[in-house]
């Protein structure tokens, strides 16, 4: 994204929370799910709305309710939402639960078993979505995001996330601790 396009709302006394990226000037009027499925964006000023839309997070860890980016059908970006507070409930709701279901990250609350095995780790954890077991095999599928947060990725890719290792439970906490 473009410097210009970025700041296209820095002249104004108010910043809108909704930021002008499409080619005809157009903000995002609402949202909402037609009865094919399709995420629908209906947008200020345009004779049709835009069909089969997408949106996806810009900074999914550190800014999630923040900067989220609406796509097209062939992934050009149209919109760029800066906070989804400013949407209607209705269009909020619908962006939030399309982001739900494209992304996959469990929130780990405590570790239930630890296992190391041949440069290979193995951890069975609590989520917020379920008890799941997935395996690390190095240092740099963990990702520390801050001095108590980090991001687990196994070795099929998926993430889970360890929002605040001082949460956790003693036991939990010291299995984890070595990775920050």
């Amino acid at each position: 994204m473009s410097d210009d396009r970025m700041n296209s709302g820095a002249e104004q006394s108010t910043p809108p929370s909704v930021e002008d990226l499409s080619a005809d000037g157009a903000a995002i009027e609402r949202v909402e799910i037609d009865p094919a499925g399709q995420l629908v964006v209906h947008l200020a000023g345009a004779d049709e709305p835009l069909t089969d839309a997408t949106v996806a997070r810009c900074f999914p860890w550190s800014l999630p309710g923040e900067y989220v980016s609406v796509l097209d059908a062939d992934g050009k970006e149209i919109a760029l939402l800066r906070t989804l507070d400013d949407l209607d409930d209705a269009s909020r709701g619908v962006i939030e639960r399309q982001l739900a279901t494209r992304i996959f990250n469990p929130r780990i609350r405590r570790v239930v078993e630890f296992k190391h095995e041949f440069g290979i780790t193995e951890i069975t954890a609590e989520t917020d979505r379920g008890t799941v077991t997935f395996q690390v095999r190095n240092r740099h599928d963990v990702r520390t995001l801050s001095l108590t947060r980090a991001l687990f990725r196994d070795a099929d890719g998926n993430v889970y996330e360890l929002a605040d290792l001082d949460q956790l439970d003693p036991t939990s906490r010291k299995r984890l601790e070595h990775y920050f």
